[in-house]
């Protein structure tokens, strides 16, 4: 089976399952497939829309049920839930609008929020914007990325697996990248 048959195959299913989680390297990933005419640019955003406002609403309530207990059991986790809810104190609405876009609190954010008084109706509400805005935007890059290459190439199909890799080990690089800035900022506050 080959790259391309998986991403026509799983491509769908492999959005919904990363944009539940993180998902923005598969999300760019599938743009590029969508530019290619593997996926359907359409159907992309919309899995990637519900599928990352579901899996945020998701860490929302297991902040709002055991949250508590996380921050007792992690105490890593406690530092960043006071950092959420010091801004949520000033800014609650670009916080739970823009968690999604924040590196390293894709998952904690909501956690943390969940915790926090938010009304689970305001956060459902500005989450949904969130996703609406994060969706088309990180597809649309990976979509403009294929848009881009074919301008600079010409026909691309010979290069797809090439860009498929390329994508994939930037963001790669990219996540070394943070997860060392971060390594290092929490080596500071010990």
């Amino acid at each position: 089976m080959s790259f391309i048959q998986l991403v026509n195959d799983y491509g769908y299913l492999a959005v919904f399952v990363a944009c539940l989680l993180e998902g923005e390297t598969i999300l760019v990933l599938a743009g590029f497939a969508a530019h290619q005419g593997h996926l359907s640019l359409p159907l992309t955003l919309m899995i990637a829309l519900v599928a990352g406002a579901l899996g945020d609403q998701i860490f929302f309530w297991i902040g709002r049920v055991w949250g508590r207990l996380l921050v007792k059991r992690f105490p890593g986790f406690r530092l960043r839930t006071l950092r959420i809810a010091e801004l949520l104190r000033r800014h609650d609405v670009p916080l739970i609008v823009g968690i999604r876009f924040m590196y390293g609190l894709r998952i904690a954010g909501p956690i943390a929020i969940g915790i926090s008084r938010v009304s689970p109706t305001r956060f459902a509400m500005l989450n949904l914007l969130g996703a609406a805005i994060w969706a088309p935007l990180v597809g649309g890059l990976g979509y403009l990325f294929g848009h881009t290459l074919e301008l600079l190439l010409g026909d691309i199909q010979r290069f797809e697996v090439a860009a498929f890799m390329l994508i994939a080990a930037g963001a790669g690089l990219l996540a070394l990248i943070r997860g060392w800035q971060w390594y290092r900022a929490r080596q500071r506050f010990r």
